[in-house]
């Protein structure tokens, strides 16, 4: 089973990923600028559950004719922080962060075999965005790059209307986090010319700043 009930946050990315969607959506959904999305997950309704591999295209109801998930990623794939729909029907994944230190994720922890799976697909990736220079997205930045990989499968693969959405929230003064958009600006370039996509980011994905001060 690919789906996790949580307890309800009291700090971090996921504290406001879980009070927005569920008490403010509205500040979510002004701040992100597709309309009124439909949240499905994380709800208060439903534990506050995140899921990953089949249950979050379960949840989307979402199904893959063209590619298959098992047939481009192993088990254990991005557990989302967030999913839902917008009002034009495209189909939202959301990775929240709330400082700095959450960017520089470790590389993959995937056996053998499975990493075998995951490069070939990580590739794939990285050559339809012409990513220059060829880096291995398996150790640098890798949670970025396999939820770019899974926004590209989606879309790309299985022309499946899809916006791969990263919230950075500002003013996390709890977790010593950027008191500036700016801030969280200058990190992204850095992450998006390590993994050699400056200027090649698809626009299916997308950044919104969500600044804690306006609570």
């Amino acid at each position: 089973m690919s789906r996790f009930p949580q307890k309800k946050a009291t700090r971090g990315s996921q504290r406001w990923i879980q009070f927005f969607v569920n008490d403010r959506p509205d500040i979510l959904n002004e701040n992100i600028g597709l309309g009124n999305i439909n949240w499905l997950s994380p709800l208060k309704s439903d534990e506050f559950a995140e899921y990953r591999d089949k249950a979050f295209l379960d949840l989307l109801g979402i199904h893959l004719k063209k590619r298959p998930l098992s047939d481009f990623w192993p088990s254990r794939g991005p557990q989302w922080d967030a999913l839902g729909f917008s009002e034009a029907g495209e189909a939202i994944l959301v990775e929240a962060k709330a400082h700095i230190q959450e960017i520089f994720s470790p590389p993959s922890q995937a056996s053998p075999e499975s990493l075998k799976h995951i490069l070939k697909s990580l590739n794939e990736t990285a050559s339809a965005l012409q990513a220059q220079p060829s880096l291995d997205w398996s150790r640098r930045f890798y949670q970025y790059a396999n939820r770019l990989a899974h926004a590209f499968l989606l879309k790309e693969l299985n022309d499946i209307p899809t916006r791969l959405l990263f919230i950075y929230f500002v003013g996390d003064t709890e977790m010593n986090g950027p008191e500036t958009q700016r801030e969280w600006q200058s990190a992204i370039e850095v992450l998006h010319e390590a993994l050699g996509i400056r200027g090649r980011v698809p626009p299916y994905v997308c950044d919104a700043f969500i600044d804690l001060d306006i609570l």
